[in-house]
């Protein structure tokens, strides 16, 4: 069927409003809580294994729920965001690792807490894909980038709130109000949520233009309070026709997806293979614990800095080139951290290692993977992705195990810029610029095996606006 209500078109001629704003923190509250609840591992596995309730091999298991939970979550997400819908499907990943939160706060066991654990995981994981997919939708052209590094900043913040709420109430009250603060958060985010409107895009790519038309309408009579809207784009109509996960690896998709994996796992690898072993790497120096700790912190600090850069520059260099440009400084950056010489300078290329991963984060994962797919699977490319980092973050740590033993940090953050290398090889070589375009003309053939969708019209001049 053909029809078209110029969903895309009419969207992206809106000015920034309060509309834009609600939808912000409506996704941001949730991953915020999301990201919080990620974090909030560290202290409580620390504090479960100090007391006794826990050991080292249990919360390895913890740890490995966890990440079996989001690979899954991720995955499911992207089936059911782009079948039942956006705000289906954030609001069900929600409550799951809403209620299981709750529930690991009264856990009688560590075997339960573990069980529940894998519960959190699946929204957890659901959550980053659907809310950083989510959020482009709304949003115009010309700062959709600057709202994703926003909606970025507003999720990775939650590290340092995670962990000064862990300083203040793990030691006083106990790990089980860290969870309870989670699930009371989450479910409260799900009534403030519930009325957040579905995606006027996905509606119309399902045939629903009843009510893509009415949230449209509600949105551009807001926006007109401050002036005259700007005509509407005209679009040829839209072929709204089911489209499957396999469609992601068709030829007018397939480069797409490979980008999409081998960002995600780049940025994955960073992460999992450096910034949560700083601690570990400095008190392998010779660093007592507190000061690794102080060291730390002040690095992290390049976690916010990150995405502010992202808000900052994401719509003037573009996402394929700024992706480029960050992951080869960051490769360099890596290199040198690993032939440091001096705890200072360890310390001053670490936050600019932290710096640029967050970046990445923001340009990357937070904006241009979900850009890279149509409405039609969007969901889908950004989970199959998000899985492929999952495993990566999976795999990362017993990679730097092996790594440490056989040559030391030097060897491990060898092997991270090499990898940042392959990644900013294959942007060069297979990425496509976004910056500045509507979804729709950034938007393969969905569903349509063998047409154009990344043969010789993407790597023109033409598209690389």
């Amino acid at each position: 069927m053909l029809s078209s209500i110029n969903a895309g078109p009419r969207l992206d001629r809106l000015p920034i409003s309060g509309f834009h704003r609600r939808i912000l923190w409506l996704i941001g509250g949730g991953m915020f809580l999301d990201s919080f609840d990620i974090y909030l591992a560290g202290g409580v596995l620390g504090a479960l294994a100090k007391s006794g309730w826990s050991t080292m091999q249990l919360n390895a298991t913890f740890l490995s729920a966890t990440f079996v939970g989001m690979l899954l979550g991720a995955l499911t997400a992207g089936v059911l965001g782009d079948r039942k819908g956006r705000k289906f499907t954030y609001q069900f990943n929600l409550a799951i690792f809403g209620l299981a939160s709750l529930a690991g706060a009264f856990a009688p066991n560590m075997t339960w807490l573990i069980v529940c654990r894998f519960f959190m995981g699946l929204g957890l994981g659901a959550e980053i894909v659907v809310g950083y997919g989510s959020l482009g939708e709304f949003v115009p052209p010309a700062v959709r980038g600057k709202w994703s590094a926003y909606l970025s900043l507003i999720t990775n913040s939650a590290l340092f709130f995670s962990t000064f709420l862990g300083y203040l109430i793990i030691p006083s009250i106990g790990w089980r109000a860290m969870f309870a603060i989670v699930g009371v958060g989450a479910l409260i985010m799900w009534f403030v949520r519930a009325r957040m409107p579905e995606s006027p895009r996905w509606l119309e790519s399902k045939g629903r233009f009843d009510e893509a038309d009415a949230i449209l309408r509600a949105a551009e009579a807001e926006s007109a309070r401050g002036g005259v809207l700007p005509p509407v784009r005209q679009t040829p109509p839209v072929a709204t026709r089911p489209t499957t996960l396999l469609d992601l690896f068709s030829p007018a998709q397939l480069r797409r997806t490979v980008v999409a994996i081998c960002v995600q796992i780049g940025v994955n690898v960073v992460i999992y293979g450096f910034i949560v072993w700083v601690p570990t790497f400095l008190m392998k120096q010779g660093i007592g614990m507190a000061s690794s700790l102080g060291y730390t912190t002040l690095m992290s600090l390049g976690g916010p800095a990150g995405a502010l850069v992202g808000v900052l520059v994401a719509d003037r260099i573009g996402r394929k080139n700024g992706m480029i440009a960050v992951s080869a400084l960051a490769a360099v950056v890596g290199w040198a951290y690993g032939h440091s010489s001096s705890v200072e300078m360890a310390t001053v290329l670490g936050f600019l290692l932290f710096t640029l991963t967050y970046l990445m984060v923001a340009l990357g994962i937070a904006t241009y993977c979900p850009e890279l797919f149509a409405t039609e699977n969007r969901m889908r490319g950004n989970g199959v992705a998000g899985c492929a980092g999952r495993i990566a973050g999976i795999l990362a740590p017993q990679m730097v195990v092996a790594l440490y033993a056989s040559g030391g940090i030097q060897q491990v953050l060898t092997t991270i810029a090499c990898v940042l290398a392959a990644m900013s090889i294959v942007l060069a070589l297979f990425g496509i610029e976004t910056n500045r375009r509507s979804l729709e003309d950034i938007a393969p053939n969905a569903g349509a095996p063998g047409t154009a969708g990344l043969g010789e019209s993407e790597f023109s001049g033409k598209s690389q606006r």
